[in-house]
């Protein structure tokens, strides 16, 4: 069938496609980390911090997300630095499309793991269930509303610009068309879930998500760090 054949063909246009082992496994791991493991992180720590049947705001603190996103961001992280490793063992003689996306790539594993790294920043918790009620997220201190803007802030700008990095290894790999069809419909698929899920406000804030709306909680006093960040009884 034309269409079946036009996906297979590769994005230039070429009859055949070959490519290195190496290349097709550094590919592989890649987009398992930024197309699909660490987006669908992200999405759960933004929108599943109070799912629809946990009954908030009297159960408060459900680990649901915390689990789960961070097993996806860890497991994305992973599989990125596989696909490292692959590529610094592997490339040699590269061209300059190589190198740009080289270098785009380093950029964006460098930021990956910073983002690890920077939980170690994050401060302590405290609250009424910990043994000392002052802590750096309880109280809304300085360091953890920096912590919040950055980490939120880069954590989003990685998402998208994997968008590119991996549309850019595609073309240099000429890959075959149907692989940019299916990433192009899975990041669709990915922007119409976040798009409901903000319009139904499951963006809820997580100082309230983890203590509540009372007003005696100090963070309730200032505003949610992060664009459409919801908190339901303000």
């Amino acid at each position: 069938m034309p269409l079946i054949d036009w996906l297979l063909a590769p994005l230039s246009g070429a009859s055949t496609h070959q490519i290195a082992p190496w290349v097709s496994w550094h590919a592989r791991f890649m987009v398992l980390g930024w197309g699909l493991l660490l987006p669908l992180g992200a999405l759960m720590a933004r929108f599943f911090k109070v799912t629809p049947s946990q009954g908030w705001p009297l159960r408060l603190d459900n680990k649901f997300w915390w689990h789960t996103d961070r097993g996806l961001q860890w497991s994305g992280v992973v599989a990125m630095t596989v696909g490292l490793v692959l590529a610094w063992r592997g490339a040699q003689g590269a061209t300059e499309l190589a190198r740009i996306h080289a270098v785009a790539g380093w950029v964006l594993c460098a930021a990956g793991w910073a983002q690890v790294l920077g939980t170690l920043l994050r401060g302590s918790s405290g609250g009424p269930a910990a043994p000392q009620m002052r802590g750096d997220h309880y109280d809304m201190t300085r360091r953890r509303l920096l912590f919040e803007r950055v980490h939120k802030s880069v954590g989003w700008l990685c998402v998208i610009a994997a968008i590119g990095v991996i549309v850019l290894g595609l073309v240099m790999a000429d890959a075959p068309r149907w692989m940019l069809v299916v990433m192009g419909l899975w990041w669709g698929l990915l922007a119409c879930a976040f798009a409901v899920l903000q319009k139904r406000g499951r963006c809820i804030d997580t100082y309230q998500a983890l203590w509540g709306p009372d007003p005696i909680h100090p963070g309730n006093q200032k505003p949610p760090v992060g664009w459409g960040v919801r908190r339901p009884f303000d």
